[in-house]
């Protein structure tokens, strides 16, 4: 402003071209240009990126909670394991401060728009006095110079700003991804429908006279060379995908390491393709909240958390098949129908259904798969109608309550053991380690799962071990020590506390004979007997379990304590619905009755 009164070029050549080529001789040209860019910037792309930040950063805030809820939820259900989840959530805190700190951004980018305004009107009035006052030009010729000084000036300020306001509206609106900020910008920018015309306005202004020719010409080719290679790009992108698309380029060169093949998830349920709706998250009760119940319940009634179940998408099996997978082994497999009902037969019934017949997988009962329409046909025959999605959850509750024992780790015991620490300090410090080592806790708990039996008040489980002398005894000892006073909690998991225990006895006989196999065979884990008696002991009892089934009752084999281990190992081999019990077992406050008897031996035989 100091060197104005010397002529348009003062201030510089840039400034100069720029107010000579936009103003033209008229100033109030010049004036309404300027007004034209600091509208567009202001009120157009600064005020618009702004409004953006800011409602962005307000919605993204409030839907944090839902988002971390959401999380929780697939974490839960083994949709995400727990390093996805910590980063599922890092990825929502950083897009909240993202959005903030836009939104504090933009009040930048919107006072560098309203500075250039001022910075205008300064140098417009400051000049004219300086000229007058100073200098002793007329308002004629301190017009010609110092509005053109300032509209130039103007102007060349205003391009980096439009250019800051613009880039800001970008970054601001851009489409959520998990690229960072530098990849989703190359993605967006490197596109020759960008960098050609921004090439072609180069040369323009390169062109203009007074302009730093040289500059912007060699910028004009630098940007169609960036155009050039990224046409060239676009092109071999494109045949990339031709060659996918065929199958002709099988050539695989993307590296993959352990995490890719190892699956460390303890449940897993594996769907064909014709299941995945099931698991859509647009139905308002899919099959993820049902297993995040599921577990919740069986977490309750069994005393640890159940590990989460991840559902996933197996295109190696049909169309309506799953499997449930304890680890890596696959423990069920079966079909379920996800455009069908299953009609399951009761007593009342031997009506036949216009369906596929099959067996419901949790119980083996007899079922049809019929279609939607059939429902009230069926129902009104006595049948009793469930989702396939139900299905597919009372299987897999099946599955974890007959698996508990692999699920329970020394991880989950010291959980456990960490959470009774808070209450009951003293308890936990003496017996673990000093009476028994975590690895063997697990064990004794695990024998006890083993049989369905909860572990749920571990007070009472640490203050058994705690009296008892457990030198040369084996962790199924020690169970079997502790169990009297664990089973009524599965009872009252089973049965009302009013209800009278329906028991299944052997009768002395046979109990006599069993007792003498194992006193002779005292070794032995598993029931030595013949095996054509063996067949028909489990055909009588498994004629009686169906009848108690039948009756919604549960099914309590009541043995002499000496044989219990034995004879639960036998049974469960083959009817795991079976509870063996101790005399020793059954609570004095709860009343029994002797519901069925496995006959003598000669009644067996």
């Amino acid at each position: 402003m100091s060197e104005g009164h010397n002529g348009a070029d003062a201030a510089g050549k840039v400034i100069q071209a720029f107010g000579e080529f936009i103003v033209a001789g008229n100033y109030a040209v010049g004036l309404f240009v300027f007004a034209i860019l600091v509208i567009i910037n202001l009120v157009v792309i600064t005020k618009g990126a702004g409004r953006v930040s800011e409602v962005s950063a307000r919605f993204t805030l409030d839907a944090m909670p839902g988002k971390q809820m959401a999380i929780d939820a697939d974490l839960n259900a083994g949709v995400l394991t727990p390093e996805e989840a910590t980063d599922r959530r890092a990825d929502v805190s950083k897009e909240a401060d993202f959005y903030g700190s836009m939104d504090g951004a933009s009040k930048f980018v919107k006072g560098d728009a309203i500075a250039g305004i001022l910075i205008l009107a300064i140098n417009v009035i400051g000049g004219l006095i300086i000229g007058i006052a100073q200098h002793d030009l007329n308002v004629t010729q301190a017009a010609e110079f110092y509005v053109l000084l300032s509209i130039g000036d103007g102007l060349v300020a205003q391009i980096p700003s439009l250019l800051l306001s613009i880039a800001t509206a970008i970054i601001v609106t851009r489409v959520s991804s998990s690229e960072n900020m530098s990849e989703h910008i190359k993605r967006q920018v490197n596109l020759s429908a960008a960098w050609l015309p921004t090439s072609l306005v180069m040369l323009a202004l390169g062109l203009v006279p007074g302009m730093p020719n040289i500059l912007f010409i060699g910028f004009a080719a630098i940007t169609g060379i960036l155009a050039w290679n990224s046409r060239r790009n676009e092109v071999s992108a494109l045949s990339g995908e031709v060659i996918a698309e065929g199958g002709e380029d099988l050539t695989e060169e993307v590296e993959f390491g352990l995490v890719d093949v190892k699956d460390a998830s303890k449940i897993s349920v594996n769907i064909g393709y014709g299941l995945v709706p099931l698991v859509d998250e647009g139905k308002a009760d899919n099959l993820v909240p049902k297993v995040t119940r599921l577990r919740k319940e069986i977490s309750k009634a069994l005393g640890f958390i159940v590990p989460g179940v991840r559902i996933r998408d197996d295109l190696n099996l049909e169309a309506s098949q799953y499997q449930i997978k304890i680890g890596q082994k696959i423990v069920a497999d079966d079909l379920i129908y996800a455009d069908k009902k299953l009609a399951i037969a009761s007593d009342s019934t031997n009506l036949e259904l216009s369906g596929l017949k099959v067996k419901e997988p949790a119980f083996g009962v007899d079922a049809y798969w019929i279609d939607k329409e059939l429902q009230a046909d069926a129902e009104a025959k006595g049948y009793v109608i469930v989702e396939p999605d139900d299905v597919l959850t009372t299987h897999l509750s099946q599955i974890v309550n007959s698996y508990a024992s692999d699920l329970l780790g020394q991880e989950e015991v010291q959980e456990l053991l960490d959470n009774l620490k808070v209450s009951y300090p003293n308890l936990v410090d003496t017996v673990v380690p000093k009476v028994m080592p975590l690895n063997q806790v697990t064990s004794v708990m695990k024998c006890i799962l083993e049989e369905g039996v909860p572990i749920s008040d571990l007070r009472l489980i640490l203050e058994s071990l705690s009296s008892m002398n457990i030198q040369k005894m084996d962790s199924d000892d020690i169970a079997e020590r502790i169990r009297p006073k664990l089973v009524p909690l599965l009872i009252q998991k089973l049965l009302k506390f009013k209800d009278t225990i329906p028991l299944i006895t052997f009768s002395p006989e046979l109990e006599q004979m069993i007792l003498t196999t194992v006193r002779q065979n005292p070794d032995e884990k598993m029931l030595l007997i013949e095996g054509t008696l063996a067949k028909k002991i489990l055909s009588n009892l498994n004629e009686a379990s169906e009848q108690f089934n039948s009756e919604g009752k549960p099914v309590f084999l009541i043995v002499a304590p000496q044989i219990r281990k034995h004879v639960a190992r036998f049974v469960r081999s083959q009817l795991p619905s079976i509870n063996v019990l101790s005399f020793l077992e059954l609570p004095e406050d709860r009343s029994v009755e002797i519901a069925f008897t496995v006959g003598g031996l000669d009644a067996i035989e």
